[in-house]
């Protein structure tokens, strides 16, 4: 399928169940709640990561591009684009979705979990 409209369309089109994604922030220094700084090479328990949808293969059934979806960040192989580092996974390797088209289901949270 194509890319969403915030991005430009990719030149490449996704194959069966595999999902684009571009990651949320870059890694390395995070910050809590509170304010501290939390360095990239501080040791911290098994962390999911959010991602927006880029593109879908023909089988996904799951997300749409603009979605947003929780993922493992140490199960995935990245790719550049354009100059642009996205991941690429099996829709099943997806942990939860979260998209504003969700918001209105019956009998639905908002997230797939």
């Amino acid at each position: 399928m194509s890319a969403n409209t915030s991005h430009d369309k990719l030149p490449i089109r996704m194959l069966h169940d595999r999902v684009l994604v571009r990651t949320d922030i870059p890694e390395g220094e995070r910050r809590s709640t509170g304010g501290i700084v939390i360095p990239a090479t501080a040791a911290v328990g098994k962390r999911l990561a959010w991602a927006e949808v880029v593109a879908v293969g023909q089988n996904v059934r799951t997300v749409e591009p603009g979605d947003r979806v929780l993922y493992d960040p140490e199960d995935r192989a990245e790719v550049e684009v354009r100059g642009v580092a996205y991941v690429l996974m099996r829709e099943r390797d997806l942990h939860a979705v979260a998209a504003e088209r969700l918001e209105g289901a019956e009998d639905s949270t908002g997230l797939y979990l």
